[in-house]
Protein backbone atom coordinates (compact mmCIF):
# COMPACT_ATOMS: atom_id res chain seq x y z
CA UNK A 1 0.00 0.00 0.00
CA UNK A 2 1.08 3.49 -0.74
CA UNK A 3 2.01 5.29 2.46
CA UNK A 4 0.56 8.04 1.90
CA UNK A 5 -2.47 6.49 0.64
CA UNK A 6 -2.42 4.80 4.47
CA UNK A 7 -1.58 7.79 6.62
CA UNK A 8 -3.66 9.93 4.90
CA UNK A 9 -6.94 9.63 7.18
CA UNK A 10 -5.14 9.58 10.41
CA UNK A 11 -3.15 12.87 8.74
CA UNK A 12 -6.67 14.34 8.55
CA UNK A 13 -7.97 13.07 11.75
CA UNK A 14 -4.90 15.18 13.56
CA UNK A 15 -5.74 18.15 11.41
CA UNK A 16 -8.96 18.26 12.83
CA UNK A 17 -8.31 17.76 16.25
CA UNK A 18 -5.43 20.27 16.19
CA UNK A 19 -7.71 23.16 14.87
CA UNK A 20 -10.30 22.68 17.34
CA UNK A 21 -8.47 21.49 20.56
CA UNK A 22 -6.02 24.56 20.39
CA UNK A 23 -8.60 26.76 20.14
CA UNK A 24 -10.24 25.45 23.20
CA UNK A 25 -7.01 24.42 25.48
CA UNK A 26 -6.74 28.22 24.85
CA UNK A 27 -10.06 28.72 27.16
CA UNK A 28 -8.77 26.23 29.30
CA UNK A 29 -5.55 27.38 30.31
CA UNK A 30 -7.28 31.06 30.87
CA UNK A 31 -9.56 29.36 33.07
CA UNK A 32 -6.98 27.54 35.27
CA UNK A 33 -8.08 24.17 34.88
CA UNK A 34 -5.81 22.16 33.05
CA UNK A 35 -6.65 18.83 34.00
CA UNK A 36 -10.49 19.33 32.92
CA UNK A 37 -9.90 17.84 29.31
CA UNK A 38 -8.02 14.66 30.87
CA UNK A 39 -11.10 14.30 33.62
CA UNK A 40 -13.85 14.57 30.94
CA UNK A 41 -12.07 12.15 28.64
CA UNK A 42 -11.83 9.66 31.28
CA UNK A 43 -15.42 10.18 32.14
CA UNK A 44 -16.04 9.76 28.64
CA UNK A 45 -14.03 6.54 28.48
CA UNK A 46 -15.77 5.44 31.27
CA UNK A 47 -19.31 5.57 29.57
CA UNK A 48 -17.89 3.72 26.73
CA UNK A 49 -15.67 1.13 29.08
CA UNK A 50 -20.11 0.82 30.52
CA UNK A 51 -21.15 0.02 27.05
CA UNK A 52 -18.15 -2.18 25.93
CA UNK A 53 -19.87 -4.00 29.52
CA UNK A 54 -23.17 -4.77 27.95
CA UNK A 55 -21.94 -5.67 24.63
CA UNK A 56 -20.70 -2.56 22.13
CA UNK A 57 -17.84 -1.95 20.45
CA UNK A 58 -15.90 0.83 21.24
CA UNK A 59 -16.46 2.27 18.02
CA UNK A 60 -19.86 1.97 17.64
CA UNK A 61 -22.37 4.63 17.84
CA UNK A 62 -24.47 3.05 21.20
CA UNK A 63 -20.03 3.33 22.51
CA UNK A 64 -20.67 6.90 21.85
CA UNK A 65 -23.60 7.87 22.75
CA UNK A 66 -22.56 6.61 26.09
CA UNK A 67 -19.70 8.08 26.33
CA UNK A 68 -21.18 11.36 25.47
CA UNK A 69 -23.97 10.80 28.40
CA UNK A 70 -21.36 10.31 30.67
CA UNK A 71 -20.03 13.75 29.31
CA UNK A 72 -22.67 15.96 29.80
CA UNK A 73 -22.90 14.18 33.59
CA UNK A 74 -19.39 15.70 34.05
CA UNK A 75 -20.14 19.04 32.46
CA UNK A 76 -23.19 19.66 34.42
CA UNK A 77 -20.79 18.70 37.59
CA UNK A 78 -17.98 20.63 36.95
CA UNK A 79 -19.68 23.51 36.25
CA UNK A 80 -21.75 23.49 39.36
CA UNK A 81 -18.85 23.49 41.55
CA UNK A 82 -17.23 25.97 40.00
CA UNK A 83 -19.06 28.09 41.65
CA UNK A 84 -18.67 26.68 45.24
CA UNK A 85 -16.18 26.55 48.12
CA UNK A 86 -15.08 23.87 47.09
CA UNK A 87 -11.46 24.12 44.17
CA UNK A 88 -12.45 23.00 41.18
CA UNK A 89 -8.97 21.52 40.38
CA UNK A 90 -9.59 19.80 43.19
CA UNK A 91 -12.99 18.13 41.99
CA UNK A 92 -11.50 17.74 38.53
CA UNK A 93 -9.27 15.18 39.99
CA UNK A 94 -10.97 13.31 42.33
CA UNK A 95 -13.42 13.00 39.26
CA UNK A 96 -10.71 11.71 37.18
CA UNK A 97 -9.33 9.29 39.55
CA UNK A 98 -12.59 7.84 40.64
CA UNK A 99 -13.61 7.47 37.05
CA UNK A 100 -10.67 5.88 36.26
CA UNK A 101 -10.94 3.40 38.72
CA UNK A 102 -15.06 2.72 38.07
CA UNK A 103 -13.74 1.83 34.32
CA UNK A 104 -10.98 -0.81 35.34
CA UNK A 105 -13.79 -2.09 37.86
CA UNK A 106 -16.12 -2.48 34.63
CA UNK A 107 -13.16 -3.80 32.87
CA UNK A 108 -12.05 -6.06 35.21
CA UNK A 109 -15.22 -7.82 34.84
CA UNK A 110 -15.39 -7.89 31.03
CA UNK A 111 -13.73 -10.28 28.45
CA UNK A 112 -10.64 -8.24 27.06
CA UNK A 113 -11.04 -5.67 29.36
CA UNK A 114 -7.39 -4.94 29.44
CA UNK A 115 -7.20 -4.14 25.65
CA UNK A 116 -10.02 -2.17 25.96
CA UNK A 117 -8.61 0.27 28.77
CA UNK A 118 -5.18 0.10 25.96
CA UNK A 119 -7.26 0.96 23.40
CA UNK A 120 -9.15 3.60 25.65
CA UNK A 121 -6.08 4.98 26.55
CA UNK A 122 -4.06 5.07 24.16
CA UNK A 123 -6.19 5.40 21.13
CA UNK A 124 -5.02 3.64 17.59
CA UNK A 125 -5.58 6.72 15.12
CA UNK A 126 -3.52 5.18 12.43
CA UNK A 127 -7.02 2.79 11.73
CA UNK A 128 -9.73 5.82 11.71
CA UNK A 129 -12.01 5.44 8.63
CA UNK A 130 -13.09 8.22 6.56
CA UNK A 131 -16.89 7.69 7.75
CA UNK A 132 -16.16 8.34 11.62
CA UNK A 133 -14.03 11.42 10.40
CA UNK A 134 -16.71 13.04 8.71
CA UNK A 135 -18.95 12.80 11.09
CA UNK A 136 -16.33 14.15 13.58
CA UNK A 137 -15.61 16.61 11.26
CA UNK A 138 -19.41 17.70 11.05
CA UNK A 139 -19.57 17.82 14.68
CA UNK A 140 -16.85 20.10 14.83
CA UNK A 141 -17.82 22.48 12.40
CA UNK A 142 -21.01 23.06 14.12
CA UNK A 143 -19.37 23.36 17.25
CA UNK A 144 -16.79 26.05 15.66
CA UNK A 145 -19.35 28.19 14.49
CA UNK A 146 -21.11 27.77 17.70
CA UNK A 147 -18.26 28.99 19.52
CA UNK A 148 -17.03 31.66 16.78
CA UNK A 149 -20.63 33.49 17.17
CA UNK A 150 -20.18 33.40 21.20
CA UNK A 151 -16.66 33.92 20.88
CA UNK A 152 -16.48 37.25 22.67
CA UNK A 153 -18.83 35.85 25.84
CA UNK A 154 -16.87 33.11 26.68
CA UNK A 155 -13.30 34.90 26.13
CA UNK A 156 -14.69 37.42 28.84
CA UNK A 157 -15.21 34.56 31.26
CA UNK A 158 -12.21 32.77 30.49
CA UNK A 159 -10.10 35.39 30.74
CA UNK A 160 -12.27 37.77 33.53
CA UNK A 161 -14.60 35.50 35.42
CA UNK A 162 -15.20 37.97 38.19
CA UNK A 163 -15.24 40.89 36.35
CA UNK A 164 -17.79 39.08 34.06
CA UNK A 165 -19.89 37.76 36.87
CA UNK A 166 -19.78 41.66 38.20
CA UNK A 167 -20.67 42.56 34.84
CA UNK A 168 -24.04 40.59 35.72
CA UNK A 169 -23.05 37.50 33.46
CA UNK A 170 -25.30 34.45 34.34
CA UNK A 171 -22.16 33.13 34.47
CA UNK A 172 -23.25 29.59 35.83
CA UNK A 173 -24.93 29.06 32.29
CA UNK A 174 -22.54 29.68 30.18
CA UNK A 175 -20.21 27.68 32.07
CA UNK A 176 -22.48 25.32 31.53
CA UNK A 177 -23.25 25.65 27.49
CA UNK A 178 -19.04 25.58 27.62
CA UNK A 179 -18.66 22.29 28.97
CA UNK A 180 -21.18 20.98 27.87
CA UNK A 181 -19.88 22.11 24.04
CA UNK A 182 -16.39 21.08 25.20
CA UNK A 183 -17.41 17.62 26.37
CA UNK A 184 -19.15 16.75 22.96
CA UNK A 185 -15.92 17.40 21.55
CA UNK A 186 -14.17 15.15 23.98
CA UNK A 187 -16.20 12.65 23.45
CA UNK A 188 -15.74 12.60 19.65
CA UNK A 189 -12.02 12.98 20.27
CA UNK A 190 -11.10 9.84 22.87
CA UNK A 191 -13.54 7.39 20.40
CA UNK A 192 -10.70 8.70 17.74
CA UNK A 193 -7.53 8.80 19.80
CA UNK A 194 -7.98 7.84 23.51
CA UNK A 195 -7.01 9.32 26.20
CA UNK A 196 -3.90 10.64 26.70
CA UNK A 197 -3.82 11.86 22.60
CA UNK A 198 -6.70 14.05 23.38
CA UNK A 199 -5.10 15.66 26.22
CA UNK A 200 -1.97 16.53 24.33
CA UNK A 201 -3.99 18.12 21.68
CA UNK A 202 -5.70 20.66 23.62
CA UNK A 203 -2.91 21.47 26.00
CA UNK A 204 0.41 21.50 24.20
CA UNK A 205 -0.25 23.80 21.28
CA UNK A 206 -2.30 26.18 23.35
CA UNK A 207 0.62 26.22 25.80
CA UNK A 208 3.32 26.54 23.22
CA UNK A 209 0.97 29.16 21.05
CA UNK A 210 0.43 31.38 24.62
CA UNK A 211 3.89 31.31 25.85
CA UNK A 212 5.09 33.40 22.77
CA UNK A 213 1.84 35.73 22.11
CA UNK A 214 -0.55 37.36 24.44
CA UNK A 215 -3.54 37.91 21.61
CA UNK A 216 -5.39 34.83 21.08
CA UNK A 217 -5.19 35.32 17.72
CA UNK A 218 -1.72 34.64 17.10
CA UNK A 219 -1.06 32.27 20.06
CA UNK A 220 -3.71 30.13 18.19
CA UNK A 221 -1.99 30.29 14.57
CA UNK A 222 1.21 29.56 16.42
CA UNK A 223 -0.45 26.64 18.04
CA UNK A 224 -1.95 25.35 15.08
CA UNK A 225 0.98 25.25 13.19
CA UNK A 226 3.18 23.58 16.25
CA UNK A 227 0.17 20.72 16.45
CA UNK A 228 0.50 19.88 12.87
CA UNK A 229 4.38 19.57 12.44
CA UNK A 230 4.06 17.52 15.63
CA UNK A 231 1.26 15.34 14.16
CA UNK A 232 3.03 14.96 11.29
CA UNK A 233 6.44 14.08 12.92
CA UNK A 234 4.83 11.51 15.18
CA UNK A 235 2.55 9.67 12.49
CA UNK A 236 5.95 9.27 10.31
CA UNK A 237 8.04 8.06 12.72
CA UNK A 238 4.93 5.55 14.00
CA UNK A 239 4.69 4.48 10.42
CA UNK A 240 8.28 4.14 9.70
CA UNK A 241 9.58 2.04 13.13
CA UNK A 242 6.09 0.26 13.89
CA UNK A 243 5.75 1.92 16.68
CA UNK A 244 2.02 2.51 18.21
CA UNK A 245 0.67 5.28 16.84
CA UNK A 246 -0.92 7.90 19.66
CA UNK A 247 2.36 7.50 22.52
CA UNK A 248 4.41 8.21 19.66
CA UNK A 249 2.50 10.96 18.70
CA UNK A 250 2.34 12.18 22.22
CA UNK A 251 5.85 12.04 22.63
CA UNK A 252 6.28 14.33 19.50
CA UNK A 253 3.59 16.87 21.25
CA UNK A 254 6.12 16.96 24.40
CA UNK A 255 9.47 17.32 22.27
CA UNK A 256 7.50 19.93 21.07
CA UNK A 257 6.64 21.59 24.41
CA UNK A 258 10.37 21.11 25.22
CA UNK A 259 11.51 23.26 22.31
CA UNK A 260 9.38 26.10 22.69
CA UNK A 261 10.44 26.19 26.33
CA UNK A 262 14.12 26.56 25.39
CA UNK A 263 13.38 28.84 22.28
CA UNK A 264 11.39 31.07 24.68
CA UNK A 265 14.49 31.14 27.43
CA UNK A 266 17.01 31.59 24.72
CA UNK A 267 14.95 35.04 23.49
CA UNK A 268 13.93 36.22 27.35
CA UNK A 269 18.23 35.84 27.43
CA UNK A 270 18.60 37.57 24.37
CA UNK A 271 16.01 40.38 25.08
CA UNK A 272 18.15 40.64 28.15
CA UNK A 273 21.47 41.55 27.30
CA UNK A 274 20.12 43.72 24.69
CA UNK A 275 21.15 41.65 21.97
Amino acid sequence: MNPLLFLLPPLVACLILTVIHAYLGIHVIKRGVIFVDIALAQIAALGMTAAFFLGHEPESQTAYLFGLAFTCLGAVFFAYFRHSRIPQEAVIGVSFAVSSAMAILIADRTPHGSEHLKLILSGNILWVGWPQLAKTAAIYAVLGIFHYVLRERFLKISEDYEGAKRAGTRVWLWDLVFYLSFGLVITSSVQIGGILLVFSFLIVPALCGLLFFGSVKRALMLGWMIGIAASLAGLSASFRWDLPSGPTIVACFGLALVLSLLAYRIRHLRRGTGS
